[in-house]
């Protein structure tokens, strides 16, 4: 499921804002929301219904980019997902969010949080949330990252109901590549896995018969480049020179999560076999106390309904934890 790399000029019915020294120095926010995607946009208006003067810091780079559509969100499947963030935009305008065309370049924690931006000026901020997402870094093989996103794929469960029954090919980036040629068979019998540089004695026996079972091809041999013609992949053409038809490719990016700024701030991270990421308790909540993750910053596998959730639980969580913080400041005083 992708995302617009940018945002409108002037989205309707939202003002995206440069902020200004001045502006952002008098500034202080009960929430900053890092990141402006479907984590980012649920957190927000979760934030603004609850009448928490809140600020999204958006950079307009979401993972999601190519994608002219997404699949498997219940009332939005098939919904172009700029349109998806356009509204979403739209909503937290209602409830009074301000949302800042910029880049969190550091953080800093005292009382408040001190949240610097790339364009200049500082805002602070009572509570964070950190819905900075991930990059995707493409196998090296010409052709895949110009591509992906289009017949360049690595989820069938946003793709395979659109190139269902084409013939599919898998490029390996490692051995655990058979899983998702094996996944990817759900959706078409003309399945072919094309090893590159994995070698055929890395693939268990079980690998093996499964493989068979589900009818996928394997193809041993490093894999050159991706054959395009008139604007569409065509084929897959082996180092050897060798081509074979395809009109679909899945591939497995390396996953690498935006975590800077958690890991600037001492959050404790967890090592994964798909990248660092930190570690949170079921509502989002980090090891530092008063900042909030959610989305793609922490996990691989957050697809926008996933990551639209866990944006609210978080903005939940936070408006319990800034009222009894409220409620017990008044009882001290």
């Amino acid at each position: 499921m992708f995302v617009n790399p940018r945002l409108p000029e002037r989205p309707s019915a939202v003002e995206v804002v440069t902020m200004t020294e001045q502006d952002s120095n008098d500034s202080r926010y009960d929430v900053v929301v890092v990141g402006g995607g479907a984590a980012g946009l649920s957190a927000a208006l979760v934030l603004g219904r609850a009448r928490h003067r809140t600020l999204v810091v958006d950079a307009g780079e979401p993972r999601n980019a190519p994608s002219a559509h997404m699949q498997g969100y219940l009332s939005r499947d098939g919904m172009p997902p700029a349109e998806f963030l356009a509204l979403g935009r739209e909503e937290i305008a209602r409830y009074g969010v301000e949302l800042v065309r910029d880049r969190v370049t550091d953080v800093a924690r005292g009382e408040d949080f001190t949240v610097a931006l790339e364009r200049g000026g500082r805002v602070r901020a009572r509570r964070l949330v950190v819905a900075t997402g991930l990059k995707d870094e493409m196998p090296d093989v010409p052709g895949v990252a110009e591509r992906f996103g289009r017949d360049v794929l690595h989820c069938p469960f946003c793709h395979g109901w659109e190139v269902r029954d084409e013939p599919f090919g898998v490029l390996a980036s490692s051995a655990a590549g058979v899983h998702q040629a094996l996944m990817v068979s759900r959706w078409s019998k003309d399945v072919t896995f094309f090893l590159h540089r994995v070698a055929e004695e890395e693939l268990s026996d079980l690998d093996l018969r499964r493989l068979a079972a589900a009818g996928v091809d394997v193809v041993p041999g490093e894999v050159a480049a991706l054959v395009v013609e008139d604007d569409r992949l065509t084929g897959v053409r082996m180092a050897d020179g060798a081509v074979h038809s395809q009109s679909v490719v899945f591939v497995a990016p390396r996953p690498v999560p935006q975590t800077g700024l958690l890991e600037r701030l001492g959050a404790e991270m967890d090592e994964t076999p798909f990248g660092t990421y930190p570690v949170v308790d079921p509502n989002g909540l980090t090891s530092v106390p008063g900042v909030w993750a959610a989305g793609n910053a922490i996990g691989f596998s957050e697809q926008v309904v996933h990551a639209a959730s866990g944006g609210y639980r978080a903005a939940a969580a936070i408006v319990g934890d800034l009222r009894m913080a409220d409620l017990d400041a008044a009882l001290g005083a």
